[in-house]
């Protein structure tokens, strides 16, 4: 059964889209979001499956077992909304006013969801698939991403699941629904330097070991390094310094202890290992000449990876422009995502909403690019079913 805030009319995206919204789903809880998704899949035909690891709950749905297989990905969690009483509506009410739809998670990603379901409900209109469609919702995305996605794919491919294509419905575009997919993404490495020295007073420094100087004299080596050019098409890589932090509250005391936090926005000229490997030369090097300790915690959350342009982003970008009028730009910039763990099991591109208020107060979409959103799902999966090469 569906749940009392669900319309049955779900060819039509705003009743689920609202549904969802009045869930406030803040990362890792649930709040019921999921359940909404389930009960309107499962009314599609779906077999649904929960994967909760840890605090985080997942979904898995699949109608049918044939392939090929065209997996939808989302989420349902969302950021926190800030003040309340800054938002001009209730950030979990849902309301939907002068063609505009309210609330966390209208735009990144409740919106696109209801516009997946609804597309497969007008998709079945026409007929069954040439093969099986799949959903993979999380509720891990905007959290630490280790027990959403990422679990569940590696779940699944211990079952023997597998999948031909995905489609992520991030809200990829800037500026006008159509502007932009992604159809691959730069990858992230985070690194915390510690620097332990010996404290002592500023006026004796032969009997204290200062960490300030070897931390910087090892940012000014990472800074120095240029990392590529840019790789087609991708912009160049970048790593950005975040923090440089003593917590010295006095001016004549040497501290014991320095750190620092980067972060490398990477494209695909590099790797985590080889970029990690790269880090931990340089730390050695300021060892030979500091009579202290360096530690360099690195961890890498994505690696770049791209879908190169062929027939499945043609035809995403085909199906944009037969219902906007515009060709949508295959583009690789911007922040991480999902995507980058499913690009270990199938070609994946990204492409949702509007993104310009996405976790900003008073987030919002019209409700018009919603219904656009299941038009152009929906000839997505007719063309996919239809003349997609096997």
């Amino acid at each position: 059964m569906l749940t009392s805030d669900l319309s049955n009319d779900l060819a039509n995206p705003l009743p689920l889209a609202q549904a969802l919204i009045r869930r406030p789903s803040v990362t890792p809880i649930d709040a019921g979001a999921l359940d909404v998704m389930q009960a309107a899949l499962e009314q599609l035909g779906f077999t649904c499956r929960r994967y909760p690891f840890g605090e985080v709950d997942n979904l898995y749905a699949r109608r049918g077992t044939a392939s090929p297989c065209f997996l939808f990905a989302g989420h349902t969690d969302v950021v926190p909304p800030g003040d309340d009483e800054a938002w001009r509506k209730p950030p979990f009410g849902a309301e939907a006013e002068d063609g505009v739809l309210w609330g966390r998670g209208a735009a990144d990603m409740k919106g696109a969801i209801a516009a997946m379901v609804a597309s497969v409900r007008r998709f079945l209109d026409t007929g069954e698939p040439r093969g099986s469609i799949a959903f993979l919702i999380t509720g891990d995305e905007e959290g630490p991403a280790i027990h959403g996605t990422k679990a569940v794919l590696e779940a699944l491919a211990e079952e023997g699941e597998t999948f031909d294509h995905c489609l992520v419905g991030e809200p990829t575009n800037p500026n006008v629904l159509g502007d932009t997919i992604k159809s691959g993404r730069r990858g992230s490495l985070n690194c915390t330097l510690t620097v332990t020295g010996r404290q002592g007073h500023v006026a004796y420094p032969e009997r204290a070991e200062n960490p300030i100087p070897a931390l910087l004299d090892l940012l000014g080596r990472l800074l120095a390094r240029k990392l590529d050019d840019g790789v087609p098409p991708f912009q160049p890589s970048n790593l950005e310094v975040t923090s440089v932090d003593v917590g010295n509250p006095t001016t004549n005391v040497i501290p014991a202890a320095a750190t620092a936090r980067f972060n490398i926005r990477f494209n695909i000229a590099h790797n985590g290992d080889a970029l990690s490997d790269w880090i931990r030369s340089e730390v050695a090097k300021i060892d030979l000449d500091f009579d202290g300790r360096i530690e360099a915690d690195i961890h890498v959350t994505g690696e770049a990876f791209l879908t190169p342009a062929g027939p499945f982003t043609t035809l995403l970008q085909d199906c944009v422009e037969a219902e906007t009028g515009r060709r949508p730009a295959l583009t690789t910039g911007g922040g991480t995502s999902d995507a980058r763990f499913i690009q270990l099991y199938a070609p994946v591109a990204e492409f949702g909403l509007v993104g310009a208020t996405m976790h900003q107060v008073d987030e919002r979409v019209p409700v018009s690019d919603i219904e656009t959103l299941t038009a152009i799902y929906t000839r997505i999966l007719k063309g996919y079913f239809k003349d997609f090469p096997a």
